[in-house]
């Protein structure tokens, strides 16, 4: 490799914030890292995304005892990457949920994903060694489910691919607040290795429908107001579609990924270079939107070495 992954130098410990989007509902955010969803029942808490290891989900769980001693029951995760995952074990949660596409891809592509992703990232899997393996939800569903905790309902549902094609968001209906995983980020870039840019945008279409007083992103600060999560969805369909299209129009001329990567940054640079974790999420964007531009529906698997292959064809 010609240099590393912008994310394996990338070792500043992160300001923590736990805000409140709601009543009895916290966001957990980190400057860019992966945020974590709260939400407190009559008699118990759902936590929303794990964290990468036990390690890390230790402080989602420091911060939930700042307001709440009710028992953590129920852990959703809106999708199967492993910085969102691994950490699971910590909470001791009775129900792990996944939507069952979710579920299917930890079986395909899980370990996989665990590995490159410990590669590409090694700061956010502190404490690794105490992962007991891959996580594996105790509850999954298709469409749509619902979760009582106690009187407050919380609905689960997956709304379309975009992120991945397994995501799903939380909604808290008394609160009118959504947890939307990495569908929805604020100044921070989205992965979108793993995506589906030609959905992405009608699925932002289908949260906005829900018109949220409040949202838990996948990253960044939490969206409180209307005008604020406006502005997240907004700049989160501007990222996409300016990842998307020049890589689109280099594919339809027959140009090479190299080419793509060119005509991406001198779209996206100017808007988005200090977005958190852009320099990271770079290579596999246009990687994706390039094979996606091809007709590739399914993401290819994203391995250890796939990952300095891609990063040696990019820079060499």
């Amino acid at each position: 490799m010609t240099k590393q992954f912008a994310s394996q130098g990338d070792m500043t410990e992160k300001q923590v914030s736990f805000t409140e989007v709601g009543r009895d509902l916290w966001a957990f955010t980190a400057e860019g890292d992966p945020n974590s969803g709260v939400i407190i029942g009559d008699d118990s808490v759902m936590v929303v995304e794990a964290q990468a290891t036990p390690r890390l989900a230790a402080k989602v769980i420091e911060k939930i005892r700042e307001v709440t001693d009710k028992p953590i029951t129920h852990l959703a995760l809106t999708h199967y990457h492993a910085v969102r995952v691994l950490g699971a074990s910590a909470y001791g949660a009775d129900q792990v949920i996944m939507g069952a596409t979710a579920r299917a891809m930890v079986v395909e592509r899980g370990q996989q994903d665990w590995d490159s992703e410990f590669q590409r990232f090694p700061r956010l899997f502190e404490g690794h060694e105490s992962i007991p393996g891959l996580t594996w939800p105790t509850t999954t569903f298709t469409a749509g489910m619902s979760v009582f905790l106690g009187n407050r309902r919380v609905d689960l549902m997956h709304l379309g691919r975009a992120h991945t094609a397994g995501d799903i968001v939380i909604h808290v209906p008394d609160e009118n607040v959504m947890f939307t995983g990495d569908i929805v980020e604020y100044h921070s870039a989205c992965y979108c290795g793993d995506g589906h840019f030609g959905d992405w945008g009608t699925t932002l279409d289908a949260i906005k429908a829900f018109d949220v007083d409040a949202i838990a992103p996948g990253r960044g600060d939490a969206l409180v107001g209307r005008d604020m999560v406006e502005a997240a969805i907004e700049s989160t369909r501007a990222f996409v579609e300016s990842t998307y299209r020049p890589a689109a129009r280099v594919a339809a001329r027959g140009g090479t990924l190299k080419e793509a990567w060119d005509a991406v940054r001198e779209a996206c640079d100017p808007k988005f270079a200090d977005y958190a974790i852009y320099e990271h999420c770079l290579p596999f964007n246009v990687a994706r939107a390039y094979d996606e531009a091809q007709g590739i529906d399914t993401p290819r698997i994203w391995t250890a070495e796939r990952d300095r292959e891609l990063w040696e064809q990019l820079q060499g």
